[in-house]
């Protein structure tokens, strides 16, 4: 205690003296805190002023030792002039193990600096990108990239990522601190969804930190795998259908391309595999595209396009028959397909006015007028192929319309034929016929039958029609006088028509009769008088041959084996013999009986009857009989054949000459008349080319016909 004491007071002495001899020890200057880079060289400051004494460092307590070199520590050592009070400790190079707390001290003067840390901070490393230097990676699908820093690095680096000098974004940091609290793995990864353009690529991931702001950079080359990727291009773009088009579909992809395959509107082209398409462009085209699908390891890809296809109008939807009642709209509509879309008219059959354009045609409050046929026509546009039409009726409902045309005249007690003409929509439930007494419908009543026929197809749609024939048997005077009425109803109403029958007189028939006697008359006044003066001459025998009604003339050679006289009379002069003549007119050539047979060619009508003659000829003037030149036909020592045909111009004279031999064939005239009546009723004759409603009539009675030979 006593030795404290006394320490105490040479203290307060010591300070009292250094109070009486100057200023008192003091730092001028202290170290403070300092980063160094490991290897780097570090200097900690100390300067004191007033003090002449022991200055020494400390490292976390541990004294360094007083002498300037320090002597074990090698490369520790103090800088600076003494006198000056200026003490700097070094280190070089610097090391982990450097990292402590130091402090300067003057001993001698009890001075303490204030503690002063030495950081050591240790760069990174040049980072590393797992997979590299080349990544591969599919493109489309999301993917990822991971950098990794390892080592002592201090403090724990910064790890960032750059494409083109440009930083990237979308990544995650993730860091590993060792056991003894050092930064161990430091990672960053950044995920990506590459593109086919994103192939070779060059991404770099930079490790950086206080000890080195540049950082450090690790590069990476994107090895990208994409499915194809496809162009697809028609040649021509626009068609006219049949033009040849060809399409071609380009890829470029990688791994590179396995197959091809082609579709039209969702369906394989069988035998299409490569990368060319040809075919001819159809209207389906513009429905349905043409689509290429590419395949390779990675994945396929397909592209589709339409081709423009130019055709002309085509029908879809046809108009429709329509029937409407009288003063109701009616209306059609017709479809049209084409590319371009084609104008479409409406019209009425036959005509030119135009009376819509569009697919509807509307027609408000239809009249009778309005009945007939519509057309729905397309014209192409640009195209300027194809066009068509189609056509639809319209059928008025309304009531019947009854029509008769005049009837033909009829004969007291004949027969007599009437008829009306219907047409109505909806078809007429009955169609009568009335008249005084009666009425008739269908089937018959005394005296009246009806029949009923279909009426042919008319021009305007006025429905179907009828035709109603009336027959009167044994027609009567008050038939003549009174109208026979013809009427059709429907549900829409009632149409008539009243006929009236005219007479025919018997007056015309009886001159025929009468001009025909008098000319059979005159006739037989003729025949008679040529043959009885043949006779008076007394130089012509004629017979009838029963079989070819032949003329003999006297004197003529029927052969050797006839008579025996036969060759003495040929040998007469030519003068007095004329030659044998046999004309073969077998077409004029008569059944005797026939020809002679009375006939009444009205059937017993009007009590005609026939007359038939025979002639003869005489002979020329010469003596011989007058014929024509002799026909080049026959064989030798056969009768000589004459040709009466009338283009020879040869006609006999008045007088009739006698001949000496030959035969001639004689017609036989006939006069006679005929007449033909009805015995059957049927349809009327309804040919085409007759008025707007031919409807045939019964024709008259033919008149007698007067028929001469000669």
């Amino acid at each position: 205690m006593l030795l404290g004491m006394l320490a105490s007071a040479f203290l307060v002495f010591l300070c009292c003296f250094r109070g009486r001899a100057g200023p008192s020890p003091h730092f001028l200057q202290q170290p403070e805190d300092v980063v160094v880079l490991l290897g780097e060289e570090a200097r900690l400051p100390c300067a004191l002023g007033a003090y002449r004494g022991l200055v020494q460092w400390t490292k976390d307590g541990l004294a360094l030792g007083g002498e300037r070199d320090l002597p074990g520590w090698s490369r520790y050592w103090i800088s600076g002039n003494a006198a000056n009070g200026q003490h700097d400790l070094h280190i070089r190079p610097v090391e982990m193990e450097d990292e402590a707390s130091y402090e300067c001290q003057a001993s001698q003067a009890g001075l303490r600096s204030r503690p002063a840390q030495l950081h050591v901070m240790v760069p990174p490393e040049a980072p590393q990108v797992l997979g590299g230097p080349s990544v591969s990676l599919v493109a489309g699908v999301p993917g990822n990239l991971t950098c990794r820093s390892r080592g002592d690095a201090r403090p724990a680096p910064e790890l960032l990522w750059f494409r083109d000098g440009i930083r990237l974004d979308g990544t995650t940091f993730h860091q590993t601190t060792l056991k003894d609290k050092s930064t161990g793995t430091v990672e960053s990864t950044i995920f990506l969804t590459p593109s086919g353009q994103d192939d070779g690529a060059t991404l770099i991931c930079r490790a950086r930190s206080q000890a080195l702001p540049t950082g450090r950079d690790t590069a990476v080359t994107l090895s990208l795998q994409y499915p194809p990727m496809v162009t697809l291009s028609a040649e021509p773009q626009t068609a006219q259908e049949g033009e040849k088009v060809t399409f071609l579909c380009q890829a470029t992809a990688q791994p590179p391309v396995t197959g091809y395959r082609w579709a039209k509107g969702g369906s394989p082209v069988l035998g299409a595999r490569g990368p060319r398409l040809e075919v001819v462009a159809d209207s389906t085209f513009l429905t349905e595209p043409v689509s290429c699908e590419v395949s390779n390891a990675v994945g396929s890809a397909n592209r589709s396009t339409a081709l423009e296809v130019l055709y002309g109008p085509v029908l879809q939807a046809k108009p429709k028959p329509v029937s409407v009642d009288l003063g109701k709209d009616a209306s059609f509509s017709c479809a049209w397909r084409g590319n371009p879309l084609p104008r479409i008219t409406w019209t009425r059959l036959g005509g030119s006015q135009v009376l819509s354009s569009g697919p509807t045609l509307r027609l408000p409050s239809v009249a009778l007028e309005d009945a007939g046929d519509y057309v729905c026509r397309a014209e192409p546009r640009r195209s300027g192929v194809g066009g068509g039409s189609a056509q639809a009726r319209l059928t008025v409902n309304a009531p019947p319309v009854v029509t008769a045309p005049h009837p033909a005249p009829a004969f007291l007690r004949g027969p007599a034929r009437l008829q009306c003409v219907v047409f109505a929509s909806p078809a007429p439930d009955s169609v009568v016929w009335s008249w005084d007494e009666g009425s008739l419908e269908t089937g018959s009543l005394g005296r009246f039958l009806v029949e009923t026929f279909s009426a042919p197809e008319v021009e305007r749609g006025q429905g179907p029609g009828l035709i109603s024939v009336l027959h009167i048997s044994g027609t009567q005077q008050s038939d003549f006088a009174r109208g026979f009425n013809c009427s059709a109803r429907n549900r829409l109403g009632e149409g008539r028509t009243q006929v009236h029958l005219g007479r025919r007189d018997l007056l015309p028939t009886v001159r025929i009769i009468a001009g025909a006697a008098s000319a059979a008359t005159t006739l037989l006044m003729v025949v008679t008088g040529v043959v009885l003066c043949c006779w008076r001459h007394g130089k012509y025998q004629g017979s009838f041959s029963k079989e070819k009604n032949l003329v003999r003339i006297p004197g003529s050679s029927e052969g050797s084996s006839s008579r025996g006289g036969g060759a003495e009379e040929e040998t007469g002069s030519s003068e007095d013999r004329g030659p044998n003549v046999h004309t073969d007119h077998s077409d004029l050539v008569l059944d005797e009986k026939e020809a002679l047979e009375a006939k009444d060619p009205t059937n017993g009508y009007y009590k005609v009857r026939g007359v038939s003659v025979s002639l003869s000829l005489g002979e020329a003037p010469g003596g011989g009989l007058f014929l024509p030149p002799p026909s080049p036909m026959g064989l030798p020592g056969t009768p000589t054949y004459y040709d009466f045909k009338p283009h020879l111009d040869l006609v006999p004279p008045c007088r009739l000459y006698r001949a000496r031999a030959g035969y001639l064939t004689t017609p036989h005239p006939r006069a006679f008349t005929g007449y033909m009546k009805p015995t059957s009723f049927g349809p009327p004759d309804l040919s085409s080319g007759t008025p707007p409603f031919p409807y045939a009539t019964l024709s008259p009675p033919s008149h007698q016909r007067l028929q001469t030979h000669v």
